[in-house]
């Protein structure tokens, strides 16, 4: 928290919160796909010299808090919230999406 990163000629903080969702929210994000992709978003941020600060991968929904340098453009995403005095509920929320995924599933296992 308070990463001020820095440019030739500027400082920035520009952290976001992101989902990505699969095509008809299917629970595709499983198995060998699951084990990958953590490392292939990784990789994906380094080429534009961002990072990933924080992510979660569920069956059917991606959370990651991704730093990006302010050169860079985040317009191609569905959804993007900057994140600013709020890290720190994003951080938390995004740790426990497992846990809320996971009760959920559950009430709805008695509703079959």
């Amino acid at each position: 928290m308070n990463d001020v990163e820095s440019l030739s000629h500027t400082k920035w903080e520009c952290k976001y919160h992101i989902v990505f969702i699969p095509k008809y929210r299917k629970k595709a994000l499983y198995g060998p796909l699951r084990q990958q992709l953590g490392e292939v978003l990784k990789q994906l941020a380094m080429q534009r010299e961002s990072r990933i600060d924080e992510g979660h991968l569920m069956r059917d929904h991606v959370h990651v808090l991704v730093s990006i340098p302010p050169k860079y453009s985040v317009s191609q995403v569905d959804f993007v919230s900057t994140v600013g005095r709020d890290e720190k509920q994003i951080r938390e929320y995004i740790k426990k999406q497992g846990q809320e995924d996971q009760r959920i599933d559950q009430l709805t296992i008695f509703n079959k």
